[in-house]
């Protein structure tokens, strides 16, 4: 009817070789492809040719005979393994996914650094490198550290406590102002040589040279000249020569000012007036003290002296003389 062509639309024209079971059992074959490129398929009564008949039951795949076969599927497994990083790839994702999205990477010496062999130690050279910290990646074997020439401005605590064999750490010509009190932390034992010179110190710590066996060169800087250096000085041992260039800064006293510290160096006065009180009162205390135990002392011997000589001043008492009995007389007393 026409209505019904209407509303159904064409029927499919089929190839003129081509039956209508033949096509829609293509049909199946072409849906099977894109649903994963395997279909079950049933023994075709009107196909005479065992060679053309598919045992019923079996998963076998089948191409169009008209055109070349085309891959539609959904990867296999094999496919799917295939599609997988290698190992190395995988194992740096894992890495990355473990420490939260970062990779780790190799500590490498800044712009302006470098490692070397100097006389078969090993050294660590940063000279003029416009540093403003002290730097990381610094290797653990290092012996000699130079960070001379830079623009650090203070060394926090424990920033060497990692080299536990530094012997020599050079630090001067920068504008250090402020050392911490652990700055030098962990270096008690090895370090040899610690150059602190031409930086903008006016006091540090004591703590910071604690324990150090070490000589220090303090020269160039503007020294405060205040009791706190004097008691640095009683901690460290200055590189010889290097005494008289630890100057006192603008930061002392104005009579001190522009003057040599180790010659003012045994003067109370650095210490402050109140500390130099009390020392007073202390020695005043000291010397009073032995003053009143030898005063006892020449007391007491003075009292044996007077005694003793009365003793010899007093007449010696004689002994009663008894008489003498001989023996002669007395037995010719019996004869009689």
């Amino acid at each position: 009817m026409p209505g019904n062509s209407t509303l159904l639309g064409p029927s499919p024209q089929l190839p003129a070789a081509m039956s209508k079971q033949d096509f829609w059992r293509r049909k199946r074959v072409s849906r099977a492809e894109q649903q994963g490129g395997y279909f079950l398929e049933e023994g075709s009564q009107g196909e005479s040719s065992p060679t053309n008949r598919v045992p019923t039951g079996l998963l076998v795949p089948t191409w169009p005979t008209w055109q070349p076969p085309r891959f539609y599927s959904t990867p296999g497994l094999c496919q799917s393994m295939a599609m997988l990083p290698p190992a190395g790839h995988l194992l740096s994702l894992l890495l990355v996914l473990g420490t939260g999205g970062t990779m780790p990477s190799p500590q490498v010496p800044p712009q302006g650094c470098y490692v070397a062999e100097e006389a078969g130690e090993r050294t660590f050279r940063c000279s003029q490198a416009g540093l403003s910290a002290v730097p990381t990646g610094i290797p653990n074997d290092t012996r000699k550290l130079y960070l001379d020439a830079n623009q650090m401005a203070s060394v926090p605590a424990g920033a060497f406590q990692h080299l536990l064999v530094l012997e020599e750490l050079d630090l001067s010509h920068n504008v250090l102002a402020h050392l911490s009190g652990a700055a030098f932390q962990g270096l008690e034992s090895t370090l040899r040589h610690l150059d602190l010179s031409a930086n903008q110190l006016a006091s540090v710590p004591v703590e910071a040279f604690v324990g150090l066996q070490t000589q220090v060169n303090l020269s160039a800087n503007p020294w405060h000249c205040d009791c706190t250096l004097q008691e640095v000085l009683r901690q460290v041992r200055l590189v010889p020569g290097t005494g008289t260039g630890i100057v006192c800064g603008s930061g002392a006293r104005p009579d001190l000012v522009g003057q040599e510290f180790l010659p003012l160096a045994g003067e109370e006065e650095l210490c402050g007036p109140g500390r130099g009180r009390a020392r007073r009162g202390t020695d005043v205390a000291l010397l009073v003290t032995m003053g009143g135990w030898l005063t006892l002392v020449v007391a007491y011997l003075i009292h044996y002296v007077w005694q003793n000589r009365d003793e010899t001043r007093r007449p010696l008492k004689r002994a009663p003389v008894q008489p003498m009995r001989s023996d002669g007389s007395s037995t010719l007393s019996t004869v009689l």
